[in-house]
């Protein structure tokens, strides 16, 4: 298509959606439960379509030299799907945030006042690789009484609209306006552009995905964003550290899905326990084929590792790599993080309380862990159900997005006649 065509490809599904918000707002819990569980039970009954479009979308990928990391990211299996499925359901089973009242008074002036919770309206989401993406957000979309105009990866063309088509056909079913979820079909980029300038039809715009996209819709959506960051994440190992307990979750934290934004991409290590760890660690780490970088400390210790330079304690490597720091003390680990990090998920290691304390008050991120993995960082493990992405920022929302956090306030006002004076 060319630009022009684009743009009014693009306004015209935008149009649709702003148009349902009204109908979307205004439907029961019961419907959206229902809506929720047929598309639980297609999800299972469409396995071979989905996994199918699927297979064609990562064999395109894998022609095209795409990385082992993100094939993983962008594939549906059984289990994965059934996941999605099993989601669906958890959502149902929570509370409609919509109209809960969360603050509520009586005036002198016999006013009385409520503040209750109201769908976003308008949701614009843009994201990269993976396909169950589409099915979190469009659940918690719904639920909470919003539309959404879905902008996926090209990687997963397929699979996506053939969830798509599901998600069409669960609304239509539970008899919600169809409208209220679009999808922009065209992998050309400027349909991206086209999105990000349509303030007067879309509310939020939620970009979840790399760094290069993120930064690019911060820097040019005409529309507010919610920013979900990249996760360059840190483990600390504190000199009080249980050395089979950093072990198990320094392990865990990188290499169970290392393409993930909740794996850790950095390791900060005592000096007073480097001699202890460190060796054990790297042992570790090898057998899953995780590469070694290292501050100059750390190369004393691992004659093989990479020089980490300047440019590695910044990046997420979205692979099996891995970036190890000695630092002198908690404050300079401190000091590393929140100069460092993406403000994602931030872990400590420590038998010292006083030092878990310190490090969960001045640590600036949206998680913060003490004696765990931060591959808990997900909506599904926190008990959302499922999550739209990780906001990093402090505006609106922080953390694992879940359903109120598509909601936002309305005041109510019942009067019997008042008047200012």
């Amino acid at each position: 298509m060319e630009t022009n065509e684009i743009k009014g490809y693009v306004e015209g599904l935008c149009r649709e959606a702003k148009e349902s918000t009204y109908n979307v707002a205004s439907v029961d819990t019961n419907t959206k439960n229902n809506f929720l569980n047929i598309l639980s039970k297609k999800l299972i009954e469409s396995e071979k379509n989905i996994i199918a479009a699927n297979a064609s979308d990562i064999e395109i990928a894998r022609q095209k030299g795409t990385s082992s990391s993100l094939i993983d990211r962008m594939l549906l299996d059984h289990k994965r799907i059934v996941q999605m499925s099993e989601g669906c359901k958890k959502v149902s089973y929570l509370p409609d945030p919509i109209g809960s009242i969360t603050f509520g008074t009586k005036r002198p002036n016999g006013l009385e006042i409520y503040c209750k919770r109201v769908p976003l309206g308008c949701i614009g989401v843009i994201y990269e690789a993976r396909p169950n993406v589409t099915i979190e957000i469009t659940t918690l979309a719904i639920k909470s009484g919003n539309s959404v105009i879905l902008k996926g990866g090209s990687e997963v063309i397929k699979t996506n609209r053939v969830l798509v088509d599901l998600i069409k056909e669960s609304l239509k079913e539970a008899q919600i306006d169809e409208r209220a979820v679009q999808f922009i079909e065209t992998t050309d980029r400027a349909a991206v552009d086209i999105l990000l300038k349509q303030r007067g039809f879309i509310d939020v715009i939620i970009p979840r995905g790399s760094e290069g996209l993120i930064k690019h819709v911060v820097e040019n959506s005409y529309v507010p964003v919610i920013e979900t960051g990249i996760g360059n994440c840190h483990l600390y190992i504190d000199e009080s550290a249980n050395i089979d307990m950093a072990l198990k979750i320094a392990i865990n934290a990188k290499t169970q899905r290392p393409a993930v934004c909740n794996s850790i991409e950095k390791v900060l290590i005592h000096k007073n326990i480097a001699s202890n760890i460190l060796i054990p660690l790297v042992m570790e780490f090898k057998k899953r084929d995780v590469q070694i970088r290292g501050c100059q400390q750390t190369l004393k210790y691992i004659k093989d590792a990479v020089p980490a330079t300047e440019e590695d304690w910044y990046k997420e490597y979205h692979d099996l790599i891995v970036a190890i720091k000695i630092v002198k003390d908690l404050r300079e680990a401190i000091n590393h993080i929140n100069k460092y990090g993406s403000k994602h998920s931030e872990a400590i290691i420590s038998e010292n309380y006083s030092s878990i304390r310190r490090f969960l008050r001045d640590v600036d991120a949206s998680a913060v862990y003490a004696n765990a993995s931060t591959r808990f960082t997900d909506g599904g493990e926190f008990g959302f159900g499922a999550e739209v992405g990780i906001s990093t920022q402090k505006l609106h929302v922080r953390g694992p997005m879940g359903l109120e956090a598509l909601t936002t306030m309305k005041y109510v006002i019942l009067g019997n006649g008042q008047i200012r004076t």
